[in-house]
């Protein structure tokens, strides 16, 4: 699979970036406005880095990861070409739902199920392996180190829990919403924060 490709240590670079597209340059930037220059895989995704996790989708290609939603299920998904390099942003719309068992999917060393509600007893026949439980486990461990994120977050976070828990964050564009999903070795916990109408949460903390 395309997890090969790269280690926890492979470098990437965080530095301006600018991508051809049919309509114009696009040109991805990071939450904080900031580059950081070469930095490794373990620091870019445990503190969101933008710029890095785009280069990583121009390695694996578009195609490849929107196959990858596509066996996790994630509704409202358009042709893989419809997204361009800005997928690997969160440009597609998806669900809580959705993004949590995906993340679900992960806690679990890469097995894919439905989601169900806790008072319907029935176990799905439908079990998909997404990722190889080696790929999950170095994910959880990125996820879960304190150092890394601190480049982004600071070492002392409400995301450092007393237990071990591997957390991720997510802000769309304007924030207009932002999500918090992390993952235990018992539950996998999702939150969205956002308006309803789409008005942008500037400033609301």
């Amino acid at each position: 699979g395309f997890v090969s490709l790269l280690t926890a240590a492979s470098l990437l670079k965080d530095e301006p970036l600018e991508i051809p597209q049919a309509g114009g340059i696009y040109k991805p930037d990071n939450y904080d406005h900031r580059f950081r220059g070469i930095v490794t895989v373990r620091m870019a995704l445990a503190s969101s880095m933008n710029i890095p996790a785009v280069r990583t989708l121009q390695l694996i290609t578009v195609e490849s990861f929107w196959d990858k939603l596509r066996a996790m299920e994630f509704r409202n998904l358009n042709r893989a070409d419809y997204y361009g390099p800005s997928l690997a942003l969160g440009t597609v719309d998806v669900s809580l739902w959705d993004l949590t068992n995906a993340y679900r999917m992960l806690a679990v060393g890469g097995t894919w199920t439905p989601l169900r509600l806790s008072m319907d007893t029935h176990q799905s026949s439908n079990v998909r392996q997404i990722l190889g439980a080696p790929a999950t486990y170095i994910i959880g461990d990125i996820l879960s180190d304190r150092e890394s994120r601190g480049y982004a977050f600071g070492l002392s976070s409400p995301l450092s829990t007393p237990f071990w828990t591997a957390v991720k964050t997510g802000t769309s564009k304007d924030m207009r919403d932002n999500w918090c999903i992390g993952y235990s070795q018992r539950y996998t916990v999702g939150v969205w924060m956002g308006n309803f109408n789409g008005e942008p949460m500037w400033n609301v903390l």
